[in-house]
């Protein structure tokens, strides 16, 4: 039966993270996890939100790209966003400008965009619009006023792709994320799916994993991947000392070497 892919959960997960303000209540602005979807309803047939078992004859989502055709399986490759509005760097951010923002990124090319098919959305809540990498179609129904549609090529769905790149460079675009949060969930994320065993059982970065993060393996895995994410942040830590290097006066930066060298010491 149809189903989610774990790279579009990850976007789903990182949204509600930084989009659900107070996630113990439900809140007008706040988008709650019922406001965004991956798969269709029982009831869904044909689209995006469908798998090889839901898609109809001559279904869009298939015939229209060979990417689609390739990558046809039992994922669903959409992703339902609805209302949201936040306040984050001195502006209020809200699902008509996170749908323009996103166009725009899609429109200039950007290489985080490239695997998103098209996207459904209003920029005013009055008129529905489409951006179709394809150039087949312009809009969409009205269900789009307050909600929007983005659909992903089968084929990256199917590669389990990584699609948060792009949701993450709006979140930091916004102010909701720095670059400093965002290297530490990159990194947490890369623990958790790569080292711990998301891969299925396949062997990932010449590491033998096991299907769940169970079993045998997940203790040697589970140590040497608090080992990598240590020397991550070490390795952010060192960079970031090194640009505030080049701000100081000459003094004051072997100052601030010297009383990390102390501090540092065993």
């Amino acid at each position: 039966m149809t189903r989610a892919p774990a790279n579009l959960l990850a976007v789903r997960t990182l949204l509600l993270q930084h989009l659900n303000t107070d996630p113990d209540r439900v809140r007008d602005n706040d988008l709650e996890p019922a406001e965004v979807g991956i798969v269709g309803d029982p009831a869904h047939r044909g689209g995006y939100h469908c798998g090889e078992d839901r898609v109809v004859p001559n279904d869009y989502s298939v015939v229209e790209s060979p990417r689609d055709r390739a990558g046809l399986t039992l994922y669903a490759s959409a992703l339902d966003v609805g209302w949201f509005s936040v306040r984050s760097g001195g502006g209020i951010h809200d699902l008509r400008s996170f749908s323009i923002w996103c166009v725009a990124q899609c429109i200039a090319g950007t290489a985080d965009s490239r695997d998103i098919r098209e996207i459904i959305y209003s920029p005013d809540g009055t008129v529905v619009k489409r951006w179709d990498r394809l150039g087949k179609r312009t809009s969409g129904d009205r269900s789009h006023l307050w909600h929007t549609h983005i659909s992903f090529f089968r084929d990256c769905t199917k590669a389990g792709r990584d699609q948060t790149p792009l949701f993450r460079r709006y979140l930091t675009t916004i102010g909701l994320l720095t670059p400093e949060d965002d290297m530490s969930e990159q990194a947490e994320s890369e623990i958790h799916n790569v080292y711990l065993g998301m891969f299925y059982g396949g062997t990932s970065m010449g590491r033998k994993v096991d299907p769940d993060g169970t079993g045998p393996a997940q203790a040697a895995n589970s140590l040497v991947a608090k080992l990598d994410y240590t020397m991550l942040r070490l390795d952010a830590l060192t960079s970031q000392v090194e640009q505030l290097a080049t701000e100081l006066p000459t003094t004051l930066a072997a100052q601030v070497a010297d009383e990390i060298s102390r501090r540092a010491a065993p």
